[in-house]
């Protein structure tokens, strides 16, 4: 009888973390740029729109923004929040990227071009799913070191 229940109580603690490991990120889905909360000097990009979307075990982020010359960007990453450089297509600043998961609710992020570093950023989604912050540091187009802090609804 003993065993039985200890089976039991093992395939219900197995299940419980399953259902737990499987959840949403809470990253995932659209997120709409808060322009009037965000403090973005002169000079910084603009990422209007940010998509999280899950591919097989990856996951895809898709950027769209305005450089500071106006002009329209379209990013594309694909990987895992394992903190392993990913491809990065379509970012001037950077062809290679990383995030790394810190807790369920923040992100840390990297992007490399040519092997140097060129932004750093940590994302941090509110306790209640419908916000989240970006706080970065990048380097602008002469190459100095700016900070960023992005604000953005969930849509």
């Amino acid at each position: 009888m003993k065993i039985k229940m200890m089976m039991m109580l093992a395939l219900v603690v197995f299940f419980a973390g399953a259902v737990v490991a499987s959840a949403q990120s809470p990253h995932m889905g659209t997120w709409k740029l808060n322009e009037a909360k965000s403090r973005l000097p002169k000079g910084a990009t603009k990422n209007h729109t940010v998509t999280y979307e899950a591919v097989g075990d990856q996951t895809k982020v898709t950027v769209d923004g305005t450089a500071a010359g106006g002009s329209t960007i379209h990013s594309e990453w694909t990987g895992k929040f394992d903190g392993k450089m990913y491809a990065l297509t379509g970012d001037p600043a950077g062809d290679m990227r990383s995030y790394r998961v810190v807790n369920r609710r923040t992100l840390s992020l990297r992007s490399t071009k040519g092997g140097k570093v060129t932004t750093t950023a940590t994302i941090v989604v509110s306790r209640d799913g419908k916000t989240r912050t970006v706080t970065a540091r990048s380097k602008d187009a002469k190459g100095k070191w700016m900070t960023t802090m992005g604000f953005y609804d969930k849509q």
